[in-house]
């Protein structure tokens, strides 16, 4: 098979490609930077050098594809219309250049939970209910997905929680380096439900979106079914690093002058930061869990780490790396 993957420089996108090429697969990545790449190329993979603005790029790297990954995304900027043109009009150009070059690959979008919106405790959000999304990242990403059916591509959608687990630096990393120092701190009371998934079982619920048969126009929910909380997440990761941190409630307060202080910083140094005041709306919801059932029974995935398992794996990779 041959699969383009934008990001794939990325996290998601680089743990993507390592099971492409596992698969014998053929990968054209498309980078904006060749340096950050070299390894990539040096792995034999086909580099084509710009971005989702690049028309030129993008019809270098789409001829002969039998499925696109669109993995690429804007998570943080200082106003909507910005993020808006990284994940929207981005998602238009590659989905536009595969039928202006003629070709009908299988066109992947990976989107986020975020588009869907937050869930109530005890009721995780499913495909067909309505998207309420609560930040700008949010709606960027659902006007991605929305692009798609008014294109005649053959499209299929995923929309993953929060991602983490090796070569991670976002995510739970700064989570582990604060309990290393004795400290636990947690949105609110630690009660916030959440979905969860490993990078490992995000790829591998990728190169199924990417071959199963009959799965196209559809937007799945893809995740772990284990529902966790705030507070399991700290005491996962307090027993995998054998610390007992001092808990450390975030009150809403105090998040809003944090979040206020790191975005305005942000803006003046002209910073592509997800620490915006805008996150507030994320971080003290009662739930972001999603069903995940139809893509299991669509493609028969089978998530194989839970938090426990997930969080070993990734604090070995930390600490083999050196990161913690």
């Amino acid at each position: 098979m041959k699969a383009l993957v934008t990001g794939a420089t990325g996290f998601v996108g680089g743990h993507l490609v390592d099971r492409l090429l596992a698969r014998g697969d053929t990968v054209t990545a498309l980078v904006r930077s060749e340096q950050r790449a070299a390894s990539l190329r040096e792995r034999g993979v086909r580099l084509v050098l710009g971005d989702l603005a690049d028309l030129g790029a993008l019809q270098a790297a789409v001829p002969g594809q039998d499925v696109v990954y669109h993995v690429a995304g804007q998570l943080g900027a200082s106003n909507e219309a910005a993020l808006m043109a990284a994940n929207r009009d981005g998602t238009r150009n590659l989905a536009e250049t595969c039928l202006n070059a003629g070709e009908w690959p299988r066109f992947v979008l990976v989107s986020s939970m975020a588009a869907g919106g937050p869930a109530r405790r005890g009721a995780p959000k499913r495909a067909n209910d309505d998207d309420q999304p609560v930040t700008m990242y949010g709606r960027s990403k659902l006007a991605a997905e929305r692009v798609l059916p008014g294109l005649p591509v053959f499209w299929t959608v995923v929309r993953p929680p929060v991602v983490y687990g090796p070569r991670d630096r976002e995510g739970f990393l700064p989570l582990f380096k604060a309990i290393k120092l004795g400290i636990a701190p947690m949105f609110g009371d630690g009660s916030m439900e959440v979905s969860l998934i490993h990078v490992g079982d995000l790829a591998d619920a990728l190169v199924l979106a990417g071959t199963t048969a009959d799965i196209d126009h559809r937007v799945f929910y893809v995740n772990h079914p284990e529902i966790v909380t705030g507070a399991d997440i700290v005491r996962t990761i307090a027993r995998a690093m054998k610390r007992s941190p001092l808990p450390v409630p975030i009150p809403r307060w105090a998040a809003a002058i944090t979040l206020g202080l790191t975005g305005m910083w942000a803006d003046v140094f002209r910073q592509k930061s997800i620490l915006h005041p805008d996150k507030l709306h994320e971080f003290y919801q009662e739930a972001w869990t999603a069903d995940a059932s139809p893509f299991i029974a669509a493609t028969g995935w089978q998530p194989k780490l839970d938090l426990e398992q997930g969080v070993s794996d990734t604090a070995a990779w930390y600490r083999k790396a050196g990161w913690i």
